[in-house]
């Protein structure tokens, strides 16, 4: 696996914009915010020609154009990392226009992004065995100030921290419209972390629930995303995941999924395909994010059972409703490294060390 550089100071961050760009509100005044916070602390900044763009579908702007932009920023010399103006719903179109071989071959720089950005950070891993970091998109930097999340992705991009607990409380809407677009997440609902040990079984609710269960420990090669991507990602030309999973055999691998768009039935139906085209091969672990819109029961499937139904038959721990993806705060994951994780029920503490080797 190749890693990055990490930030240093005065180093120049890039922006681009291969899912939507920042042309509406409240993502336009976040993004300036961001970039003017960047400035303050002293990196030089370089926004590609799409980040304020918005004549796309579900993109920022012609798919050609959005793959040129990635591919140039990433090879340039003169940026130290790149991150994502945000997410969006088409941005697969754009991979038939990225140079993954110049990628592949040139020095690696970290690219951040999640959701759509999957399409991205997934395949880095995957196909060119380069290190990318599942995280915040830029906007989010905008907010002032930082909530804890976005001074550890910071943390995490300078090298300063690779392990990580997660947060004690979560926002239940992140699309809530606010007065104020600057304003920081606003964490109302405490966490809860669900945990399925192949050797004890269910439990839920945290402490209440797991106070005399045993301690859950694993770890392996980090790898994951957006399971509405990943199951578009499947079967095509994109797809080396059976072969990336069959090079990981001797330290395994750890998943990390999370949902946008599924409904209980549709996170179901993307597990069942993943497991079938061989990807969960050598799995050691699931780490699985909270669901944005796959929380309602439909015909007595909840989005625990649509998880551990499908998953329970690789015999390996499923820890859900973690810190990760669309119901912020979230955890920013090195997508290539090597994870252990660690789950204690009595606290109800979930914790992850990330290593780069």
């Amino acid at each position: 696996m190749r890693y990055p550089d990490f930030l240093k100071d005065g180093d120049t961050i890039a922006f681009c914009a291969p899912s939507f760009g920042c042309n509406t509100e409240p993502y336009r005044s976040r993004f300036d915010s961001a970039l003017e916070t960047f400035a303050k602390m002293g990196y030089g900044l370089l926004p590609g020609p799409n980040v304020y763009a918005g004549d796309g579908t579900g993109i920022s702007t012609a798919p050609e154009k959005c793959g040129r932009e990635f591919t140039e920023l990433y090879l340039s010399d003169a940026s130290q990392a790149l991150l994502s103006c945000g997410g969006g719903e088409l941005m697969c179109e754009i991979l038939r226009y990225v140079d993954f071989d110049a990628v592949r071959n040139a020095k690696p720089k970290w690219f951040q992004g999640y959701s759509d950005n999957t399409n991205l950070v997934f395949t880095l891993t995957t196909l060119c065995d380069t290190a990318a970091v599942y995280g915040p998109c830029a906007p989010a930097f905008g907010m002032r100030p930082w909530h804890p999340a976005i001074n550890d992705s910071m943390a995490l991009l300078r090298g300063e921290k690779l392990e990580f607990e997660g947060y004690d409380r979560y926002e239940g809407d992140p699309f809530l419209e606010k007065e104020d677009p600057l304003e920081p997440y606003s964490c109302t609902e405490e966490r809860a972390i669900i945990a399925y040990d192949p050797k004890t079984g269910l439990y839920t609710e945290g402490r209440s629930a797991a106070r005399t269960r045993e301690e859950i420990q694993f770890s392996g090669r980090l790898v994951g995303g957006c399971l509405d991507i990943l199951a578009t990602l499947c079967g095509t030309a994109f797809d080396r995941t059976a072969d990336f999973a069959e090079r990981c055999r001797g330290e395994g691998v750890v998943w990390f999924l999370e949902a946008c768009d599924l409904s209980v039935f549709g996170i179901r139906r993307a597990l069942w395909q993943l497991k079938n085209a061989g990807w969960f091969r050598h799995v050691k672990g699931f780490l699985i994010g909270r669901p944005l819109a796959g929380r309602e029961e439909l015909m007595g499937l909840n989005h625990i059972r649509a998880v551990t139904e499908a998953l329970e038959e690789f015999g390996v721990p499923i820890l859900m409703d973690t810190d990760i993806g669309h119901l912020p705060p979230m955890i920013p994951l090195i997508s290539g490294s090597i994870a252990s994780v660690r789950y204690r029920p009595a606290a109800d503490r979930f914790s992850l060390k990330m290593e780069l080797k």
